[in-house]
């Protein structure tokens, strides 16, 4: 499953603290046929997932997949207080100028119960993600949608970083940075990672492990993303740019183009650009 492909629906939203009016529940138990997250803000008690029991912490991130039994066990003297987000996904893309529509995502690639150490950052994503659902204001939704996105993303990435292959996850970023520094140049597998003191195969697994791509073909997505915007000037034609980006070849740059964009450079500047 990549992320970059699901789109989000939020069912909704909750929040629990310390002065909340509503009398504590005792025990909750349910199957939900959506996502949800919990962030622990407070509180004593207990989550079981699926048979598997967690004691309730304060910066604790619980994760609830679909169609999973779960109980959540409060203590009424120290009820729980927690944000929580409700949603659904599926995978959605498009490919040679077509979309299509995968079946729902299930599960996300999250852990079941994880320590937020150093996640201030995630915290107040989450927080700005509930009250942006609560505040009801115009756009409520697509800004929840993208609060939601971004609580993912960080999350991810801290499951990354708090991983001991941290080292490795560096040496992807230099990778991705000589990449944007010569992103006019024909840079070879070999030459990234004798730059990082990797051997190709390894690069190349912890690449595709971190990125989702593999090297070649992130390198190629920079060079399109970077080909959209000098065509969006509308002084360059399509063999200029591609000789720009490091192409010797205006009809392979083409390929790579619409293999990634679902259209030639050509369509692109005609459609995108001038709207014909």
């Amino acid at each position: 499953m990549d992320l970059k492909n699901l789109f989000f629906h939020i069912h909704y939203c909750n929040r629990r603290d310390p002065n909340d009016p509503r009398k504590p529940w005792t025990r909750i138990t349910r199957t939900l046929q959506h996502h949800e997250l919990v962030l622990v803000t407070g509180g004593t008690g207990r989550i079981t997932v699926d048979n598997r029991s967690h004691a309730v912490q304060e910066g604790m991130l619980y994760y609830i997949r679909p169609d999973i039994v779960h109980t959540f066990e409060n203590d009424a003297r120290d009820p729980i207080c927690c944000f929580t987000v409700h949603f659904s996904c599926a995978d959605i893309r498009f490919n040679d100028g077509v979309w299509s529509v995968g079946d729902k995502a299930n599960p996300l690639p999250l852990q079941e119960a994880q320590p937020l150490k150093k996640g201030y950052q995630i915290a107040d994503t989450f927080k700005k993600l509930v009250e942006s659902w609560y505040a009801k204001q115009p756009g409520h939704e697509l800004i929840a949608k993208v609060y939601l996105q971004q609580l993912l993303f960080e999350i991810l990435q801290l499951r990354l970083k708090q991983n001991e292959n941290h080292a490795i996850s560096l040496k992807v970023e230099k990778v991705i940075e000589y990449m944007h520094q010569h992103i006019g140049q024909r840079v070879t597998l070999a030459e990234l990672a004798d730059r990082v003191h990797l051997s190709s195969y390894y690069l190349s697994r912890a690449f595709k492990s971190t990125t989702g791509y593999s090297v070649i073909e992130f390198f190629n997505k920079i060079k399109v993303d970077k080909a959209k915007e000098l065509l969006a000037e509308g002084d360059r034609k399509v063999k200029e740019v591609a000789a720009e980006l490091g192409f010797a070849d205006e009809f392979y740059f083409s390929r790579i183009f619409k293999r990634i964009e679902g259209i030639s450079p050509s369509e692109f500047y005609s459609k995108i650009v001038h709207g014909i």
